[in-house]
């Protein structure tokens, strides 16, 4: 009889994995405990699926946290690879002006379905409302749920071998619910936390006009770590990509009471072209001021808002802020709101073929894995990446030749 394989999770990491799997002479079945697979896929691509990034490859994997484990899985199975497998399902791409590399249709559904199209002619079983319970060796516990997601039977299955893709701890609804941590020791987990989200600013009512729009063409620097572009206010604070790229720096500045972003305002002007500007318009309000040096009515109402009263008869003192604006961030928003999340299954716990090294037989790939990236491609195309090395190393450890 052939091997048999179970994949938990019908995310990227675990169709990937299966896709690998479902060339040899193996039976995979993938369990999933929602209705249908790829949901988190589906939501992202609802704009426009930005799988991964076509920036040389020593910059594409400095973006990683830690910045070194997965080079060599991404070294297998990075953007080229990535845009060559897409062509095989009929998938063409692009690369946008930043870089990043989408479907020439933009959204995901199209991609899924021929993937999993592909999958289903190739054998691959899935079994969807299954949720796995409970992992001891190769032999799973599942409860089987109807369409309310109640239990109505519950099974042991057993297995050759075993690939846990079951996501990060982000989009509870999406079925990444963190619930797996259980299944291990505390000591080979790192806490999840949210990855690419918003931050938390205590606004005045003040704002309330403003939330919505958006802050363009600035710089915000946190710490050592510094990056240009947009962001949006909103009732709770501050989001945008910006924000989500400088939230390592972010966590790692992080102290009882927040932290601190240091904005300027306008990148392109000197503190004293700023201020040469404001002392050359006299008996003028200072919003004519601000309007005459460059600022939109946007980023002169978070001046406002950020800075003493005192200070707004002083230019020098206004040309600095404008250049160095201090916004308080409290900390960030919860983590079901987190397009991903960090921590996870530290790397100590891992083989290189990433097999657990307390479970022989039982692999583990995607997001559940300890490691951390900014939006942009690098979270699609880690899980592909590292659901495909879990899946290779399934083979090498059933001894099937590849």
């Amino acid at each position: 009889m052939k091997p048999k394989i179970a994949v938990i999770g019908a995310g990227a990491a675990g169709l990937m994995a299966a896709e690998v799997l479902s060339l040899y002479p193996v039976s995979v079945d993938v369990y999933e405990y929602k209705p249908t697979a790829a949901r988190k896929i589906l939501m992202a691509g609802k704009t426009g699926l930005n799988i991964s990034h076509s920036e040389p490859f020593e910059t594409f994997v400095d973006r990683y946290t830690p910045n070194d484990w997965l080079t060599g899985y991404l070294q297998s199975f990075h953007a080229d690879h990535i845009v060559a497998w897409m062509a095989s399902l009929g998938i063409k791409s692009y690369i946008g002006s930043s870089g990043r590399i989408f479907p020439v249709e933009m959204k995901a559904s199209k991609l899924v379905r021929a993937w999993l199209s592909r999958l289903n002619g190739r054998g691959v079983r899935f079994y969807y409302r299954h949720r796995c319970t409970q992992i001891s060796g190769r032999v799973l516990s599942f409860d089987k749920l109807d369409a309310k997601a109640e239990v109505i039977d519950s099974f042991y299955a057993d297995y050759d071998a075993v690939i846990l893709a079951c996501g990060g701890g982000s989009y509870r609804a999406l079925g990444s619910d963190g619930a797996w941590q259980q299944w291990f020791d505390q000591d080979l987990l790192t806490p999840l936390y949210a990855s690419n989200v918003g931050v938390l600013v205590d606004w005045s009512s003040f704002m309330v006009p403003l939330f919505g729009q958006p802050l363009k063409r600035i710089q915000i620097s946190v710490g050592q770590k510094s990056h240009q572009g947009d962001v949006i206010i909103s009732h709770y604070g501050l989001e945008s990509g910006l924000i989500y790229r400088l939230n390592r720096a972010m966590r790692r500045s992080q102290q009882q009471n927040g932290f601190e972003l240091s904005v300027d305002l306008m990148p392109d002007k000197s503190v004293d072209a700023i201020c040469q500007t404001l002392s050359q318009a006299k008996r003028k309000s200072l919003n004519t001021l601000l309007k005459k040096a460059g600022l939109d009515a946007v980023k002169i109402a978070v001046l406002r808002e950020c800075t003493p009263k005192a200070d707004w008869s002083d230019t020098a003192k206004m040309a600095t802020h404008i250049k160095n604006l201090t916004i308080q961030a409290t900390g960030f928003r919860p983590i079901d709101e987190a397009i991903s999340t960090g921590g996870g299954i530290k790397r100590i716990a891992l083989g290189n073929d990433l097999q657990l090294i307390k479970e022989s037989g039982v692999f583990c790939a995607g997001e559940m894995l300890d490691w951390d990236a900014p939006t942009g491609g690098y979270l699609l195309t880690a899980c592909l990446a590292t659901g495909r090395a879990a899946a290779y190393g399934v083979l090498r450890f059933l001894n099937i030749d590849q």
